[in-house]
């Protein structure tokens, strides 16, 4: 498990340093841009990975009753401490957790998530693409279609094979969803503007959920 945890930060580090260089030349415009994570702009989606590499669980915890269990206030109160006073600050706070292996107290592959699913949310709206490392992405289809810990991905996986068209990932009985890994990942935590992406005779089941 030492081994599998430590080659997941390495992936989660490189995922952070990529997608720091991919913001560096942003504009103000481009950093206050809607972002897939529905309310949240580009800055402030930075901003919440650069809180999740920050607290530890304690300080997680303590938010959490400091917000009587209203974990979507815990989060948006985590993420303005790293707001900064301006998007170079924002960036600069984030590049600064690159290598943290701090985290809340969940599963080491559910940062490398957060690294690649929020770094999509931003990545996406303003046109930027990257070439995820297939390995990386497998994980976290692995991860999402047989977990809902961080998300209903699971359930949203149930009763349907999926199947990556670009990868060796491959999970489920049923109707058939197919597309790439990437889209697969993204799917399944909720971001409906990857669903044209899938085909297969469960494709519109898989979309209804």
């Amino acid at each position: 498990m030492a081994g599998a945890d430590a080659r997941l930060w390495d992936l989660t580090f490189r995922e952070r340093a990529a997608l720091a260089d991919d913001l560096e030349p942003l504009t103000d415009q481009q950093w206050a841009a809607p972002s897939l994570c529905e309310g949240l702009t580009v800055r402030e989606v930075v901003a919440h990975l650069t809180a999740g590499a920050s607290d530890n669980p304690v300080v997680w915890f303590l938010g959490v009753l400091r917000n009587r269990f209203d974990f979507d206030a815990n989060v948006a109160q985590r993420l303005a401490k790293r707001l900064g006073d301006d998007p170079a600050d924002t960036l600069r706070r984030f590049r600064a957790v690159r290598a943290s292996r701090t985290k809340a107290p969940i599963p080491v592959v559910a940062m490398l998530g957060e690294a690649i699913v929020h770094g999509e949310d931003v990545r996406r709206p303003l046109g930027i693409g990257r070439e995820y490392p297939v390995e990386a992405l497998t994980r976290l289809a692995e991860f999402y279609s047989g977990s809902d810990l961080m998300l209903p991905s699971k359930t949203r996986a149930d009763g349907l094979r999926l199947v990556a068209t670009d990868g060796d990932f491959t999970v489920g009985d049923g109707p058939e969803v197919a597309g790439t890994t990437l889209a697969l990942v993204m799917a399944l935590t909720g971001r409906r503007d990857y669903l044209p992406e899938l085909s297969g005779d469960g494709a519109a089941e898989f979309a209804s959920r």
